[in-house]
């Protein structure tokens, strides 16, 4: 803004001082409009944030559960096959010792 127009805006709100209310209350107003615009946006992208978090959450619980099904059989697999080797050491051992 110049300083010609900041002398002419103080110069009419001398000259109308009922008038400098009014404006003030009309920059207050489009001042909350702009805030609550903002606040939609800002909504917006958050909503959008968290809709992808609950997603990436969701593929890793199910992962997740996928790697525990997958330990569980791996560790099954493995105790047969030790008990399997046990059985066979024992079968050997009382070979030898008879």
């Amino acid at each position: 803004m110049l300083v010609a127009d900041v002398y002419a805006m103080f110069t009419d709100m001398a000259e109308r001082p009922t008038d400098v209310t009014l404006d003030i209350l009309i920059k207050i107003q489009e001042g909350i409009g702009a805030l609550r615009s903002e606040l939609g946006e800002f909504r917006l992208a958050a909503d959008t944030r968290f809709e992808r978090i609950e997603t990436v959450m969701h593929k890793q619980r199910r992962d997740s559960a996928g790697m525990l099904v997958m330990m569980r059989a791996t560790v099954t697999d493995f105790d047969e096959r030790v008990s399997d080797v046990e059985e066979r050491v024992a079968a050997l051992e009382a070979e030898t010792t008879a």
